[in-house]
Order: structure tokens, then C-alpha cells, then sequence
């Protein structure tokens, strides 16, 4: 499995790297709203695994833009936020 980790926290992204490969998936790894946008949108992804607050553009908006796209990969959401709005925002 191919999957797409877009987050900013360098500590925690190398942490899931290091988990997720060891379990056998296959990853890259971006900080950065705007490069995983591009990336998701170009490649071939399993699963994306998407911070919500990122550089360059929110998590929100890059899931956003993906549906609008038309790529239905799906996507994980990460965050530490846990209100229902935050979560209402993401459903939508």
C-alpha cells in the first residue's frame, strides 16, 4: 500500500514514517499543504494521511480541493483539535 503523509510536525512525521514502513506501507512524507495537494493529485496514492493544520494551506482546503478535483483517495484526518466543529468542518 502506497500512502501519502502530509504533515508539518518534522518529529511526528518521521515517527509515522518510521511505524508505517515498518508495518510494510510504502510512504513519502510532506510538510506542507500546497506540495500535498500536488502530490495527492498526482500520484497514485492508497490512503492520505492529512494534518490539519499545515503551512500554505489548512488540511480542510486540501481535502476540499481534492473531492472538487474528483480524487476520491481516502483520506485520514490527523489533529489535536477535538471540538465538534472542528469535527462538523472535516465532515464536510
Amino acid at each position: 500500500m502506497k500512502l501519502l503523509l502530509v504533515e508539518d510536525d518534522a518529529k511526528l512525521a518521521a515517527a509515522l514514517h518510521r511505524g508505517l514502513e515498518a508495518e510494510g506501507f510504502a510512504v513519502e512524507v510532506t510538510g506542507d499543504g500546497e506540495d500535498g495537494l500536488w502530490r495527492a493529485g498526482e500520484g497514485g496514492f492508497d490512503l492520505i494521511l492529512l494534518d490539519i493544520m499545515l503551512p500554505g494551506r489548512n488540511g480542510y482546503r486540501v481535502c476540499a480541493d481534492l473531492r472538487a478535483a474528483g480524487v476520491w483517495t481516502p483520506i485520514l484526518m490527523l489533529t489535536a483539535k477535538d471540538g465538534e466543529l472542528d469535527e462538523a468542518e472535516a465532515l464536510d
